[in-house]
């Protein structure tokens, strides 16, 4: 039998291992809450972005060191901000002109049919070098920069692809290509395939000037490459092109003004303010 201190000292041991429990329980809960909230805050922010900044944009670009790129065609301007919305650089011209990407910021590329001129930019936007078509080739309809060497060429007179080495000013090859130049929005070139997009369509051809692949996407604005991956940029969605005959969306945002993406965001502008989503693979 317990006499009446051994039972107070059953009870009070009761008592400590009743508290202990509820203390864990209480701190477990509470790593869990606090997982949650960290794991809900990494998957998505949004940054306030000056809405005079956004007016009268054209295109909009994200590199992956988290600088926003504007570009207005009303005064032809290309606005470099960081992530916060402070200016970095700004480039003017007296007409439109295209930016392929800004993939390597250190080396950021403008084509400009009206001049049949490419452009490459330092990370300051200041121009370090220019290639001009006029000389050389008839009607320039596209460029794609695929390195600091070569640039791949739809030249609309001749209907041809051309690849020419412009550091040494001579062609490599040249390919006859049968499509639509005047709808021809974009190009890029990889791995032998030649990628389009136009009004409202993705296409890709092989080298023989054949079309392997097409779809119907609604406004595209520009292609951006990734690893081995194409990806189709329209105003509020992604698709992800994979070889031979495979096209998905990845990423869809309604409403949004743009969307884009780096090697791991997604990124979207809507109603003043940059939202940017990390990719599901990277979280």
């Amino acid at each position: 039998m317990f006499n009446n201190d051994d039972v107070q000292k059953i009870k009070i041991q009761k008592m400590c291992y009743i508290h202990i429990f509820f203390y864990f329980y209480k701190m477990k809960s509470l790593k869990l809450i606090l997982l949650f909230v960290f794991c809900s805050v990494s998957a998505q922010k949004s940054l306030p972005f000056d809405s005079l900044k956004l007016k009268d944009v054209q295109d909009f670009f994200a590199d992956d060191y988290g600088n926003i790129y504007l570009y207005k065609n009303k005064d032809f301007s290309f606005t470099k901000y960081d992530s916060l919305g402070k200016q970095q650089g700004r480039i003017m011209m007296t007409l439109p002109f295209r930016v392929q990407s800004v993939q390597n910021p250190l080396n950021i590329v403008l084509f400009s049919e009206n001049t049949q001129e490419l452009k490459f930019l330092d990370q300051n936007l200041n121009e370090i070098q220019k290639v001009d078509f006029r000389q050389k080739f008839g009607f320039v309809k596209s460029a794609y920069a695929e390195d600091l060497l070569q640039i791949w060429l739809l030249d609309e007179s001749t209907k041809r692809l051309i690849q020419y080495n412009f550091r040494n000013d001579f062609i490599i090859n040249s390919y006859p290509v049968n499509l639509d130049f005047d709808r021809i929005k974009a190009m890029l070139v990889f791995e032998n395939l030649l990628y389009t997009i136009s009004e409202n369509l993705f296409s890709v051809y092989n080298f023989k000037g054949e079309k392997i692949f097409e779809k119907e996407i609604a406004n595209p604005q520009k292609l951006y490459r990734e690893n081995s991956s194409i990806y189709i940029i329209a105003q509020n969605l992604i698709e992800k092109f994979s070889f031979p005959d495979s096209c998905e969306m990845v990423f869809l945002r309604e409403n949004s003004q743009f969307v884009d993406k780096n090697s791991s965001s997604y990124f979207e502008l809507k109603q003043g303010k940059l939202y940017i989503y990390k990719l599901k693979n990277k979280q």
